[in-house]
C-alpha cells in the first residue's frame, strides 16, 4: 500500500509540474489541481513501442515526457536509440543490407497537428527519424527516398558514413552462398540477441513508437532498415504514412509491424486509427484490421505475421497480431520497463 501511494504522489507531482502552468487538457481549461486529476485518470503521459527492443526506446522517450515535454520530441529520441544500436539489425545504422549489400534505412514521423515527414531507401545517413522529422519541418514534402534523400540530409548538416557494419557484412556473404529469399516471421527478437549468429535467415522488423504526452497531444514516429536481402529499391510500410503509422489528434493513433507490403495494401495504420474514431477500442480496431489481412489472403495467414498497436485519446492502448510471439512495449508514471505480450489470431 505504502508503495501504491508513493507511485501515485510521484504521478500527482510530476503531473502537477507539467501542465500546470498551462491549464490546457484536451483543449479544456481547467484548474491546475483538476488537470491532475483528469490527467491521472485518462493514463498520460504515456509512451508505447513494438517489441523488446522498445523498452530501452520508450526509456529515452520517457526523459522528455516526465518533464513535460512535447511527445513529437518524445518519440524522435526514443527510436533513435535502436537506430544507433549496433545489435539491433532490424533498424537503423546495423541493419542488415539489400541483396546487394546496400543497407538502405526508412522512417517517418508525424506530429498532433498533422504534420508529417519520412524518408526511404536513404543510403550513408544513420539517423533516418531525425532526417524524416526535418523533411517535415522544413520542405512542402512528405516523403524524400533514395539519393534525393541523402542530398538532403548532407545539406542539412548530417554526416554522411559507411553503415555496413562487419557483422552485418559477415551474414550477407554468408546468405550469398545460396541467395534464398525466405523471411521469417517474429524474427525480431532473434536479430536483437547479441548470441546471434552471423548468416542466419533472420529478416526484418521495425520499431513503431506512439507518445501521448502531458498536454493530451499525440505524435508517432516508426523507423526500419527494412527486410534482409530484400531487393535493392524495396520500401515498406514503416516510411509511408497512413500504412506503417498514422496519428490524428481527435482519435489517436496506430503503428505496424511485420510485413509490410500487405499493411501498405490495406493502409493499416490510418484503418485503425479510423476504427477507433467508429467507437472501437483500441486492441479491437487492430484486431479487426488484422482479420482484415487475413481475409484478403486466408492462404498466407499462417506463414505471414503482421501485427498493429494503437493508443487513443484517453491513453488507452492495445495490440493484435496474425501470429503469436508479437510483444510491445508500455512506459508511463507507474513503470517504464514493462513488456506486454500481444494477442493474435493463431
Amino acid at each position: 500500500m505504502k508503495s501504491a501511494i508513493s507511485l501515485l504522489n510521484r504521478r500527482k507531482f510530476l503531473l502537477t509540474g507539467t501542465i500546470g502552468a498551462s491549464g490546457l487538457i484536451l483543449g479544456t481549461k481547467v484548474s491546475g489541481k483538476n488537470m491532475v486529476k483528469e490527467a491521472l485518470a485518462a493514463n498520460f503521459p504515456i509512451v508505447i513501442s513494438t517489441w523488446d527492443f522498445g523498452i530501452p526506446a520508450n526509456q529515452e522517450a520517457w526523459k522528455i515526457l516526465s518533464k513535460g515535454g512535447r511527445a513529437l520530441d518524445a518519440v524522435e529520441a526514443g527510436v533513435r536509440i535502436p537506430e544507433a544500436d549496433p545489435n539491433n539489425h532490424s533498424v537503423g545504422a546495423a541493419g542488415y543490407p539489400d541483396r546487394d549489400g546496400h543497407v538502405t534505412l526508412d522512417a517517418c514521423i508525424m506530429d498532433e497537428k498533422g504534420n508529417c515527414g519520412g524518408v526511404a531507401a536513404m543510403e550513408y545517413v544513420d539517423h533516418p527519424i531525425s532526417v524524416a522529422r526535418m523533411v517535415m519541418e522544413k520542405t512542402p514534402h512528405v516523403l524524400l527516398v533514395g539519393e534525393g534523400a541523402t542530398q538532403f540530409a548532407v545539406e542539412n548538416g548530417f554526416k554522411k558514413r559507411v553503415l555496413l557494419t562487419a557483422e552485418s557484412e559477415k551474414a550477407w556473404k554468408e546468405w550469398l552462398k545460396t541467395a534464398q529469399y525466405k523471411p521469417e516471421i517474429n524474427t525480431e527478437n532473434k536479430l536483437y540477441s547479441p548470441k546471434k549468429l552471423p548468416g542466419n535467415q533472420y529478416n526484418h522488423d521495425t520499431i513503431g513508437m506512439l507518445a501521448l504526452d502531458a498536454a493530451g497531444n499525440i505524435s508517432g514516429a516508426c523507423t526500419t532498415s527494412g527486410m534482409a536481402w530484400k531487393l535493392h529499391g524495396r520500401v515498406g510500410d514503416s516510411p509511408i504514412i497512413g500504412a506503417g503509422l498514422f496519428v490524428d489528434n481527435e482519435v489517436g493513433g496506430a503503428t505496424s509491424t511485420g510485413v509490410g507490403e500487405e499493411v501498405i495494401r490495406n493502409v493499416g495504420s490510418f484503418l485503425v486509427v479510423e476504427l477507433m474514431r467508429q467507437g472501437y477500442k483500441p486492441e479491437d480496431a487492430c484486431k479487426e484490421a488484422v482479420n482484415r489481412i487475413i481475409k484478403k489472403k486466408p492462404e498466407l495467414s499462417k506463414t505471414l505475421q503482421v501485427g498493429f498497436l494503437a493508443i487513443n485519446k484517453k491513453g488507452e492502448y492495445g495490440a493484435y497480431a496474425i501470429q503469436k510471439g508479437f510483444s510491445f512495449a508500455v512506459c508511463n508514471a507507474e513503470k517504464q520497463d514493462l513488456l506486454i505480450k500481444g494477442k493474435s489470431v493463431y
